[in-house]
């Protein structure tokens, strides 16, 4: 049995970045394990013990570890900047590996554009997001039939989302973090034009 500590997973979930799980447990796939929820990637000072949310996170997280191997994968997240990919980096030092396959959803990269970002040896694909689902985006950029995943649980469609992100070739323009920061749009609200 797959258990959260033979994975890269281990170290992420003892320092309480795995938040709200949607889905934390082994897959269908033997020695793979997956994850659904949020990562948080900045937390907030705590003042008297008390939990705050954390000031940045990447969201929509769909993410898969294989046992005994170094380093996550596969994670696909929302990021609502470009330029929390230095906050990532830092809070998954460790677990995002050369030879991952990462996919990165920013809410304020031009929406024709699609990019990749080397990072400290780490290959990222960056793409935009406007008011669609991580999820639903990624069916799309590997080309996934919607119906084929209806009859699959959380844990299958992480294991069919994970191999086809193995399988993905394509090749975006390559450019570096710091160009990326400087293309990059306004950072939105999330808050703004919500009822109240």
């Amino acid at each position: 049995m797959t258990t959260i500590e033979k994975t890269a997973f281990g170290q992420l979930d003892a320092d309480k970045r795995l938040q709200n799980p949607v889905f934390k447990e082994p897959t269908k796939k033997p020695g793979r394990f997956g994850f659904r929820g949020e990562i948080a990637l900045k937390f907030s000072p705590s003042i008297a013990d008390e939990a705050r949310p954390p000031e940045i996170v990447a969201a929509q997280a769909i993410a898969a570890a294989e046992e005994s191997k170094a380093g996550i994968a596969f994670l696909t997240c929302y990021l609502l900047s470009f330029a929390y990919l230095e906050a990532l980096m830092e809070a998954l030092r460790g677990t995002l590996v050369a030879g991952g396959k990462y996919f990165l959803f920013c809410n304020n990269i031009d929406l024709s554009k699609r990019y990749q970002v080397n990072y400290e040896g780490v290959s990222f694909y960056v793409l935009p997001i406007d008011e669609a689902t991580v999820y639903n985006e990624a069916l799309d950029l590997f080309q996934i039939d919607r119906n084929e995943l209806k009859k699959l649980d959380t844990a299958g469609k992480i294991d069919r989302l994970a191999d086809a992100a193995q399988q993905y070739a394509s090749a975006f323009p390559e450019i570096s973090y710091e160009e990326g920061v400087a293309l990059m749009g306004p950072v939105r609200d999330p808050g703004a034009n919500r009822p109240v």
